[in-house]
């Protein structure tokens, strides 16, 4: 083995690969503008496919420095789960001495090109992404730049070698169902996030699972799709209480929208859990405020949030992580939001 091939490619190598100079891939690698995106796209490839390490990018002797910038982007900011996760991440951070960079990309998922670049200006050595995403672009920008990156609970289908940490989504929502199920409510409707949020499906995934094992047929009017947003929550319970037979019991897959059907439940002046029986799902500090309080699935956002950071750190200093992807157990909190079915109850007093 020659020294070269010890060390790993060096710049004159990916310059000779790409057919370009020593300095323009250098300013590739620094975040520089002033190359054209063909070129940029080249040399950003071979970087990753031969593996080309930033010197000075694996933080020395396993230790994070003080004072090192680390990206952290979310969809949302204001709103009780993204505190709850961004509570545990910035605990680990800065006890690491990190400092934290947020960016919220609200309702495009991902953020724009310019990111980057003032990520690369700012010399960041790793970023985490909360309910959001990267291009495939970015991710090799990022690859090339030997900057690790970590997703908590990603919006697209996970790649193979991404690190990401998420909940046992499917569990959580067939202990909803269940529960909902053992209480003798047989109509049953769901509201889900966004139809091609992963998290969500799995959870209607486990709401379906509980139907087919109990018997009970799944009936497709019952399956509404949110945002995960309180309004949303309002407007797909006011759908479902307008079909002809009307669910007995509401499982949202979260607990703003659980929020928003209980606004609409207020609305029609019927009563929770009298009237109908109401399950969230996230367990945020307000679900056990609410009136009644809110049975809900809980997820360890916190523990999640701690768990991303701490692998990002790991990947930072060039340590391996035992497997690329978490998934953290829910579970059900029983409290004041549901209630045996009226079918079921008046069944019994017969």
């Amino acid at each position: 083995m020659t020294a070269e091939r010890e060390r790993g490619p060096t710049l004159a190598r990916i310059a000779q690969l790409a057919g370009v100079s020593v300095p323009t891939v250098s300013k590739v690698i620094n975040g520089h503008r002033d190359v054209s995106a063909r070129t940029r796209k080249l040399v950003e490839e071979i970087v990753v496919r031969e593996g080309y390490v930033r010197p000075g990018s694996i933080v020395a002797k396993g230790v994070v420095r003080r004072g090192t910038m680390v990206e952290l982007i979310i969809n949302e900011v204001d709103n009780a789960w993204a505190a709850e996760i961004l509570g545990g991440v910035e605990r680990v951070l800065r006890e690491h001495g990190a400092q934290v960079v947020l960016t919220a990309v609200h309702s495009t998922r991902e953020p724009d090109d310019d990111w980057l670049d003032l990520m690369v200006r700012r010399g960041s050595r790793g970023v985490i992404l909360v309910y959001s995403d990267l291009t495939s672009s970015q991710r090799a920008a990022l690859s090339s730049r030997s900057v690790p990156f970590v997703v908590v609970d990603p919006v697209g289908s996970p790649v193979s070698d991404v690190h990401t940490v998420t909940a046992t989504n499917w569990h959580g929502g067939l202990a909803a169902t269940q529960h909902l199920l053992s209480l003798g409510h047989r109509r049953i409707g769901v509201i889900g996030g966004p139809e091609n949020s992963p998290c969500s499906n799995a959870r209607i995934a486990g709401y379906r699972s509980a139907l087919r094992l109990a018997g009970v047929a799944t009936d497709s009017a019952l399956v509404r799709h949110g945002d995960f947003g309180y309004e949303q929550g309002r407007l797909q319970t006011d759908a479902l209480l307008d079909l002809p037979v009307p669910p007995t019991a509401i499982f949202a897959a979260n607990d703003l929208q659980a929020l928003g059907a209980y606004e609409a439940l207020r609305d029609r002046r019927l009563h929770i859990p009298e009237d109908i029986s109401v399950v969230g799902f996230d367990d945020v500090p307000f679900a056990a405020w609410t009136s009644p309080p809110l049975t809900t699935v809980k997820q360890p956002l916190r523990r999640m949030g701690v768990l991303a950071a701490q692998t990002l750190v790991c990947l930072m200093r060039g340590e391996q992580v035992e497997s690329p992807r978490t998934r953290m157990a829910t579970n059900l909190v029983v409290r004041g939001s549901t209630s045996v079915a009226k079918s079921a109850s008046r069944a019994e007093g017969a």
